[in-house]
């Protein structure tokens, strides 16, 4: 059973990814440790034993399409997210201008870990929820804001994210839901979209709708899309509930996993519902500009995405070493005691499981560390902020795969651990697996985010700003050589060779994208993803060894930041050549496809 790593998510927010420096500065206004403390302990309390519980319930169950256009929760489901509203935590980070509580986004990614670890299904619909509070909140008029805002805030209302249809998933500028003027100002929405998370559900009385369509006058492509506000009711004026409006669910998907989140097929203006055929809608920001404003809204679903990947693998890390503790298999070497030993003793196992908690525990940095530099910018201005946002744009993709990744490893690692038991569904091991596989393929595949991170996030500032953070990356290696502490064996040495390739192969992407030699970079797009993750990954888990946060867990991190750096960052000199010299073959070897 999960339990929630509150201590071991305070260390990161406060030591490694910047939380302790923002309070002491008093750059988050009146935050207060003990304030973030009670939120974090609360939250994994509530994780625990109340989320957590029903994640099985959630797999085995399903969401269920019935009567046609309606969907039914998993048992006790329902009742679970009138809890969590109840307990604030929707209105953690929404704005307090429409009734939230407007605490920092690195509160938000560690309750969000935690309610992903106990049912990643079930906190998928709030994560929809919150990112369209943003999308709305930056971009919608007065009227919308103040119509559909305080009730979305609260979670009494959610919010779902409409893009992909059956022909235009990555590339959304060849999709075909079509939007019409009225003369109201009222839009009428006609078309399908597919995929769509919790576009119908039985947790809340209205669902909002945020939907991507096309103007009939508008240019082709992405520069032709414009956002609009669909609810599933008609809002009246006094907040009351209206007329159903002409959108509704046709169908739901049977998927891998995440099988408690209804995965729809939705249906707009075939003329279900309404006095005419159109579900009526609202635009949001300017026509053919949609795009622009509904990327707020995926740039946070990104970073959260990111977070179901750390809660995947730190659920599948406790999962396995609990069972590795207890499974007797053979004779480790050197054991003493009777019988057989605990597979835990095994040193393959044990490699498997400090992997794990290696990986795991970077990558909950590496999204922490993004959340700290959203909120940065937004506490910010001027050169400070663009800084900041140049920091969190360069952290986001990475944020986002690194994680994910890491999900899908990691879980497939706690059922290599499991043996055959793990292959089995009543251990819960597959369930990991299966849940984490959609998460380095939706808000954008893991190899767009690594197209973006080269095209768009390494040019910033002329590449400056990369190689700054390069250069802060380097201070750790530095401040870890000048302990002289013998815990951390040639960690110095091993991270400051990946922090060298990376950033020789930095060097080698911005020449070769200012260059314009877009295949041969785009080649190697991903190994560099990879490399640059990796090198994060022992950065954090460094300078997590050398904070002393008095909880006298500090020789035991320090072991971790050198079974990483002298067991994982070794990968990152193979990565290097694949990088720079790895396009000719794969060109080459092209025609073996054909």
């Amino acid at each position: 059973m999960y339990t929630a790593p509150v201590e071991e998510i305070l260390f990161t927010l406060k030591h490694v990814a910047g939380l302790g420096d923002a309070l002491a500065s008093g750059r988050l206004g009146d935050l207060t440790e003990d304030l973030v403390d009670a939120v974090v302990t609360e939250a994994g309390r509530f994780a625990t034993e109340e989320v957590a519980p029903l994640g099985e319930i959630g797999d085995t169950e399903g969401a269920r399409l019935v009567d046609g256009h309606n969907v039914k929760s998993p048992a006790g489901w329902a009742d679970l997210y009138r809890r969590w509203v109840e307990g604030g935590w929707n209105s953690l980070t929404g704005p307090e201008d429409f009734g939230g509580q407007g605490l920092p986004m690195m509160l938000q990614v560690a309750t969000f870990e935690m309610w992903n670890s106990g049912a990643m299904a079930f906190a998928l619909c709030p994560t929809l929820t919150t990112g369209a509070v943003e999308a709305l909140h930056a971009h919608a008029s007065d009227e919308i804001r103040n119509k559909y805002l305080p009730k979305m805030v609260s979670g009494a209302w959610t919010g779902s994210m409409n893009l992909t249809e059956p022909g235009a998933g990555s590339d959304l500028g060849v999709m075909k839901t079509r939007a019409e003027r009225r003369d109201d100002g009222t839009y009428r929405i006609f078309g399908q979209k597919i995929f769509i998370t919790y576009g119908e559900h039985d947790y809340t009385d209205n669902i909002i709708h945020l939907v991507l369509a096309r103007l009939p006058d508008a240019p082709p492509g992405s520069r032709g899309i414009s956002l609009f506000v669909v609810p599933k009711f008609l809002v009246n004026d006094d907040g009351s509930l209206g007329a159903r409006n002409d959108v509704h669910v046709h169908s739901l998907e049977h998927k891998l996993g995440i099988h408690g989140s209804p995965t729809c097929q939705m249906v707009y203006g075939d003329g279900k519902f309404g006095d005419e055929p159109g579900a009526i809608g609202w635009l949001v920001g300017e026509e053919n500009k949609g795009l622009a404003c509904m990327f707020t809204m995926m740039n946070n679903a990104r970073l959260m995405v990111g977070m179901q990947g750390v809660a995947v693998a730190e659920a599948a890390t406790q999962h396995a070493i609990s069972y590795a503790k207890e499974r007797l298999q053979g004779r480790a070497p050197g054991w003493k005691g009777e019988g057989m030993s605990p597979i835990i003793e095994h040193p393959d196992v044990a490699r498997m499981l400090t992997t794990m908690k290696a990986v795991t525990q970077g990558s909950r940095a590496i999204a922490y560390a993004c959340a700290h530099a959203v909120d940065m910018a937004h506490a910010s201005e001027g050169e400070e902020k663009t800084f900041w946002q140049d920091r969190a744009n360069l952290l986001t993709p990475l944020a986002k795969s690194i994680p994910t990744d890491a999900g899908v490893d990691m879980s497939s690692l706690g059922i290599q651990v499991h043996g055959g038991m793990g292959f089995i569904e009543e251990t819960g091991a597959a369930r990991l697996y299966r849940d984490a596989r959609i998460a380095p393929i939706y808000e954008g595949t893991n190899g767009i985010q690594a197209i973006d991170l080269i095209g768009r996030k390494l040019p910033q500032a002329g590449g400056d700003h990369v190689r700054g953070f390069i250069g802060e990356i380097r201070d750790i290696a530095d401040a870890v050589r000048a302990s002289n502490r013998d815990g951390f064996g040639r960690t110095a040495e091993k991270l400051g060779a990946a922090i060298a390739d990376l950033q020789d192969t930095t060097d080698w992407m911005l020449k070769s994208v200012g260059e314009g030699r877009m295949v041969e970079a785009l080649s190697g797009a991903t190994p560099y993803q990879r490399l640059f993750g990796l090198t994060l990954t022992g950065a954090y888990l460094a300078k997590g060894g050398l904070a002393d946060a008095g909880d006298g867990r500090d020789a035991t991190r320090i072991a971790l930041a050198r079974f990483a750096a002298e067991n994982l960052l070794s990968e990152t000199s193979a990565l290097k050549d694949r990088i720079i010299n790895g396009a000719e073959s794969l060109a080459a070897a092209r025609a073996a496809l054909a």
